[in-house]
């Protein structure tokens, strides 16, 4: 699923569609907006769990971590940020080399009260990946690029729905790399 670890790999972005309000033809108005899922429920999402989790073990030994965030606002913005990320994906037809950084991952639910919305796995070190599940269906990216530039706020909306400091959340030199490959990035 995600690059993780050193080494060239080739970036593809799916066929998938994007995720989006699965509501029948016979639905009225009021009743798709109570049944949007994924990337068109931003706007209703009131909760989310995230769970940290690490790859490999590394001498900070930052661990496992979950927590639920409950100020709607925080987690609006986080699902944002997944959202404009999946809904531009990063192209490449060429090899890139990705960092070799084995770290923290970031798996999550997010929920309308207590309707789930979408799944999200993201993964914050090397070469930064995002999936967005909702309704079935998967939309993946790796967050570089052009990418990285659709969700400006990315890692200060992290830190704020974590209620951590972003070195907490990417550890140290874990920034996203809005350069894509080959270029610095910036924390």
């Amino acid at each position: 699923m995600a690059v993780a670890g050193c080494g060239t790999v080739a970036a593809s972005a799916p066929a998938a569609g994007q995720a989006a309000a699965t509501v029948s033809a016979s639905a009225s108005a009021s009743a798709a907006a109570v049944s949007a899922v994924g990337c068109a429920s931003v706007s209703e999402a009131t909760v989310v769990t995230i769970h940290r989790s690490m790859r490999l073990i590394e001498p900070a030994h930052v661990g496992t971590y979950t927590m639920t965030q409950r100020k709607p606002a925080l987690v609006r913005a986080i699902f944002s940020d997944y959202c404009k990320l999946v809904a531009h994906p990063y192209r490449s037809n060429r090899p890139m080399n990705c960092p070799d950084a084995f770290g923290l991952d970031y798996s999550g639910t997010f929920y309308a009260g207590q309707r789930k919305l979408a799944t999200f796995v993201y993964g914050a070190s090397g070469c930064q990946t995002i999936q967005v599940t909702a309704a079935g269906k998967s939309m993946y990216t790796l967050v570089m690029g052009s990418t990285a530039a659709a969700a400006p706020g990315l890692e200060n909306d992290m830190a704020a729905a974590l209620g951590q400091p972003k070195s907490a959340v990417y550890g140290p030199g874990q920034p996203v790399n809005p350069g894509g490959p080959m270029k610095s990035g910036t924390n």
